[in-house]
């Protein structure tokens, strides 16, 4: 095996020295890979060519770097005597970022630019083209995009995010830029001509692709600074070197608003507001000045260094002179109004207004006071206060509280009548609370309060009265409650006195109605018994048939035919003296009294003992 080795390894030193190294003395082979460049170092040349002073690449074989490159791939006639190959990598800028360019050689740049003009070089991989096409030296205005680039290095420095810092760079500045939604890219331009004098911003300038593209911005008269023309949101490949962008929020106009628009920049100032309008002017889109089309709620992309969004309340405001403050804090500053009434006491009041500024006459109120603020300070507390302050010379301080309405009233009539010269009107003026002097509000309330005393006593006695009336009229009612239940009385003793005459003349003739019946039956009963005794008669004969009938009376009636007391034979006085004993026993027991035996043959009446 070492043997083997012995005899192969000779082998292959002969070869690489036959296919590379006799290859490249003999015939000048260099070997480019596919990522990599060759930057190509003339070491001389015949005929004593040399660069010219301050030049660095040789465009025509002089001796030094040369401005053409070796591409990959295999490459004859570069003696190492002669040349010297330089291999670089491939320049690879990834997505997402950029590349700058730093120039090494070229014509000088004008004093009134910084940045080299971009020129026709396939981006700066045609060495030649740039120092032909006459490229600048320095920084360049041109870029590098996303890719792989074959770069002369002699000529030209490629800045990346990666090599950022060590030329003096935040590796941040060689991103894409990126606007973000609902923000807008406020522009700077590091070169260009410069901006007139008295201008703050340069005007919007169409044709460069929103500032990706450098070289159109200058050709076509590009001005350095602050510009007018904003980045919406999206991704942008700015040169860092030539545009500064400053992100901020789109302009929100919220709903019961409208925006008035002040433009410092613009086209030429024409005042559009005619005439009759002598306190401000308005101006068109675009223009410079107070725009006359105000902003409607929503987000608009706005530059806020070059523009001014005043916004206007559409809604009413309600300001107040008071301690009490509002949301929107413009009334921050009012307090109370201090006046004098007529008859000399100082007293305060508090005031609320009501106003509305309309949306198409929010920029006119706009282009005369400049914001809402300054309607409120400079206009509305002076023609407010004042009016108070002159009112109540002509009142006194009980004329503000007994007559209230009727202050307010007028007051809401004259400030209504001053803010429509200012294009705003005036929905309402209240007036809050009246703080009269003290002792003034103690003898107010003293003679209130005596008022209400006399008041009270007036109900009071309207009372007593109204009750007499009631004790009077209940009295009327118990009398007249008795008249009717006389009255009553009287027609119920009258009914019944006609029902008695009624009855009375219903019995009487039913008795006597009873008493023909009676004597009909009396008469028809005689004559049965005529009729029968007359039948007895003949059958018994008249005697006997009479004594028949006797004994039957004096048995249906109980008719006694023995006495009840028989006086005895033992002398006359005697008998009579015993009959009269008799009779009063038999009296006292017709009394419900029972004789009682006694020894000598008297009788004694005892009381009966009910059961």
């Amino acid at each position: 095996m070492f043997d083997l080795l012995l005899i192969v390894v000779p082998v292959l030193v002969v070869l690489v020295i036959l296919v590379v190294v006799l290859p490249g003395l003999l015939l000048g082979l260099v070997i480019i890979s596919e990522r990599q460049v060759g930057v190509v170092v003339r070491r001389f040349a015949l005929g004593g060519k040399s660069l010219g002073a301050g030049q660095l690449i040789a465009l025509n074989g002089e001796p030094g770097y040369q401005a053409d490159t070796l591409a990959p791939g295999w490459h004859f006639g570069y003696w190492s005597w002669m040349y010297s190959i330089i291999k670089v990598p491939v320049t690879v800028i990834p997505q997402g970022e950029i590349g700058l360019i730093v120039a090494a050689s070229g014509a000088p740049v004008p004093a009134d630019r910084i940045l080299g003009k971009i020129v026709e070089c396939d981006n700066f991989q045609n060495t030649r083209a740039f120092l032909k096409n006459g490229g600048e030296k320095g920084r360049q205005l041109g870029i590098l995009t996303a890719g792989s680039y074959r770069i002369n290095t002699a000529l030209f420095t490629v800045i990346t995010r990666r090599t950022a810092e060590q030329n003096g760079m935040e590796p941040d500045d060689l991103l894409v830029h990126t606007i973000d939604p609902d923000q807008v890219g406020i522009m700077t331009t590091l070169d260009g001509k410069p901006i007139p004098e008295g201008e703050i911003a340069s005007l919007f300038l169409p044709g460069h692709d929103n500032f990706q593209n450098a070289q159109a911005f200058i050709d076509n008269g590009g001005q350095r600074g602050l510009q007018e023309q904003i980045l919406l949101s999206g991704s942008w490949n700015l040169n860092p070197w030539f545009v500064k962008v400053e992100q901020v929020p789109m302009t929100e106009i919220p709903i019961g608003h409208v925006g008035v628009v002040i433009s410092f920049i613009g086209k030429a100032h024409v005042d559009i507001s005619g005439l009759e309008f002598k306190h401000g002017d308005l101006v068109n889109t675009g223009h410079k000045g107070v725009w006359a089309i105000p902003l409607y709620p929503g987000k608009h992309p706005i530059n806020t260094r070059v523009m001014k969004v005043e916004l206007v309340p559409t809604t009413n405001i309600v300001l107040n002179w008071s301690n009490r403050i509002e949301a929107h804090h413009y009334d921050a500053r009012l307090s109370s109004i201090t006046v004098r009434s007529h008859d000399g006491f100082a007293f305060s009041l508090d005031v609320s207004q009501v106003i509305h500024v309309g949306a198409l006459e929010a920029p006119r109120v706009i282009s005369r006071v400049g914001s809402v603020q300054n309607l409120v300070d400079h206009v509305l507390e002076p023609i407010v206060a004042n009016y108070f302050r002159n009112a109540a010379q002509s009142y006194t301080v009980l004329d503000f509280l007994t007559a209230r309405s009727d202050r307010q009233h007028e007051a809401a009539e004259h400030i209504g009548r001053a803010l429509r010269t200012y294009d705003v009107e005036a929905i309402d003026t209240l007036i809050g609370d009246i703080n009269p002097p003290e002792a003034l509000m103690e003898t107010l309330t003293d003679r209130k309060i005596a008022e209400e005393q006399n008041k009270t006593y007036r109900v009071q006695q309207e009372a007593q009265a109204q009750r007499q009336q009631l004790v009077r009229a209940t009295s009327l009612a118990d009398i007249q409650q008795e008249v009717v239940h006389s009255e009553q009385g009287v027609n119920i003793a009258d009914l019944q006195a006609q029902a008695a005459i009624k009855q009375a003349s219903g019995d009487a003739e039913s008795i006597k109605l009873r008493a023909q019946g009676e004597a009909e039956a009396i008469r028809v009963r005689g004559e049965a018994q005529a009729d029968a005794y007359r039948a007895g008669a003949e059958a018994m004969g008249e005697h006997g048939y009479t004594a028949v009938q006797l004994m039957q009376i004096v048995g249906e009636r109980g008719v006694r035919i023995i006495p009840d007391i028989m006086v005895g034979g033992q002398g006359q006085n005697g008998s009579m003296v015993e009959a009269l004993l008799g009779l009063l026993m038999t009296q006292q027991l017709g009394q419900g009294q029972t004789p009682v035996a006694k020894p000598n043959g008297a009788s004694t009446a005892k009381p009966e003992t009910s059961a």
